[in-house]
């Protein structure tokens, strides 16, 4: 049995979050054979071609990185056999085909923004803080034909603080699943890891983290303040919750809740026009602290109210 540092280890990823999980690895002595992430893109004003958060490290690292447009191309797959790794590691990357993922002898481990069974899918950090949920976590576990279903390995609870936004949660995440995934390696070279079947949880009790598109981000009014106060956490900064105001949209950053009884229509807006902008809710207002009006910067709602005509 190789040990941790001997084992040939190949890792696929993408964004920033991936990031923290390799370089974790690296730093505790992990053998990087390779680094698998996506073809570099157009990005910036002058788009110019831009390499991923994952590549932009490896390559600094002297790490070697395979950047295949088709996972399952030929010539892909015969690179990847010819390194003979002994493990996979994926975090934050695109479907598998088995013929990939299937290939090491340990197989190939993944890492995931939730405390598994739940909020399997694409947004689960997303839809913890939509949700309103007070516990999230980090899970890891072995990669499956069905999404998000292998077993588990180890887990790690993360608290959601009531201040917590999607930004906020994220980095928490991040690096709790860093951390893990190195325990995670180091006790499955030792043979230290009794895995878990995911359980057989009814679907009435799952909450699922689908993708987030565009038409999810629109507020709807007629929602409870503190539903709306989530979803906006849930979204910030990034898609970002939005509203219409004098027919032009406004992404919503940072707004406080107020539960208050009212005769406002919801969606209907009150101001002061100095310190205050707020939306009518069901059962309350959303005091709005943060925002970006369609073809303005994100500003304070103070400097907002300067420049607002309402």
């Amino acid at each position: 049995m190789k040990t941790f540092e001997q084992l040939r280890i190949v890792f696929f990823g993408t964004p920033d979050f991936a990031v923290a999980s390799l370089r974790a690895l690296k730093d505790a002595g992990a053998n990087i054979v390779a680094v698998v992430t996506a073809p570099d893109k157009p990005a910036g004003r002058g788009m110019h071609m831009q390499g991923s958060a994952v590549k932009q490290y490896a390559v600094a690292e002297g790490l070697p990185v395979l950047q295949p447009v088709s996972m399952k191309a030929p010539e892909f797959i015969e690179q990847l056999r010819a390194l003979n790794a002994d493990l996979q590691i994926v975090v934050a990357f695109r479907m598998m085909p088995q013929a990939v993922w299937d290939m090491p002898p340990m197989g190939t481990v993944n890492v995931h923004g939730s405390l598994l069974p739940q909020y399997r899918g694409a947004a689960p950090i997303n839809h913890a803080i939509m949700n309103g949920d007070k516990v999230s976590g980090v899970t890891t576990f072995r990669l499956k034909h069905e999404i998000d279903t292998g077993n588990i390995l180890l887990q790690k609870e993360v608290s959601i603080l009531p201040e917590d936004n999607m930004g906020t949660l994220y980095e928490k995440l991040m690096l709790a699943g860093a951390e893990l995934l190195v325990t995670t390696v180091k006790r499955l070279a030792a043979g230290d890891i009794t895995e878990i079947p995911q359980s057989d949880v009814p679907e009435s009790e799952l909450r699922h983290a689908p993708k987030i598109f565009k038409e999810h981000t629109l507020i709807d009014w007629t929602r409870p303040a503190k539903d709306i106060h989530n979803m906006i956490r849930g979204l910030s900064p990034y898609p970002a919750a939005y509203t219409m105001l004098k027919d032009r949209s406004v992404k919503i950053f940072v707004a406080e809740a107020l539960t208050e009884a009212h005769n406002a229509t919801p969606g209907t807006y009150d101001t002061d026009h100095s310190t205050y902008l707020r939306f009518a809710a069901a059962d309350g207002w959303i005091y709005v602290k943060e925002l970006q009006q369609e073809g303005k910067k994100k500003m304070g709602i103070v400097e907002f109210l300067r420049g607002f005509r309402g």
